[in-house]
Parts: C-alpha cells; sequence; structure tokens
C-alpha cells in the first residue's frame, strides 16, 4: 500500500483505506462532520474499495481523479493520508 499522493498519472488503483489520525489529535467529527477529513473524504465519493483513476498528478498542487464517472481534485495533503494499491494491469 502506498499514498495516493505518490501514483503516477495515468495509473489505477484501489482505495484501502485513510490514514489515522494521532492519538494527539482533536477528533471534530463528533462537533461538526464536515471537517472531519475521513468524512469529508467518504462524502466526495473515496470509500474504501473503489477503483480510481489518476488524471494528473504534477508533484505539486492538488490532484485530479477519475472516481466512478467523476472528476474530483484532491489536495495533496489529503491525499497523501488516503491509502492505495495499485491495479495490475
Amino acid at each position: 500500500m502506498l499514498p495516493l499522493g505518490l501514483l503516477a498519472s495515468g495509473e489505477q488503483a484501489e482505495i484501502m483505506g485513510i490514514r489515522e489520525r494521532k492519538e494527539s489529535e482533536p477528533c471534530e467529527c463528533s462537533k461538526n462532520k464536515h471537517r472531519d477529513e475521513q468524512c469529508r473524504i467518504e462524502g466526495m465519493g473515496i470509500r474504501i474499495g473503489k477503483r480510481i483513476e489518476m488524471l494528473t498528478n504534477e508533484g505539486r498542487g492538488p490532484l485530479l481523479l477519475k472516481v466512478d464517472e467523476s472528476r474530483i481534485a484532491v489536495g495533496r495533503g489529503m491525499a497523501m493520508k488516503i491509502l492505495v494499491r495499485r491495479n495490475e494491469i
């Protein structure tokens, strides 16, 4: 498994999980679900088991993904918290 942010443009992968927050970090999900990163990621349609395709990864700035038939822009920091497994061709 590797972070989503390390996939090259054109690669396909399967979402395996979202890196857990550290114990010292406060959990904001109880106050406002939309502020919690895991809730935000799942709200965009990026869920465990989904197959994605990296459309654009220039090494800086946001990434552009294809999830199902949608194109989604994800910030690099958030992308480094999403764990994926490359699909074998």
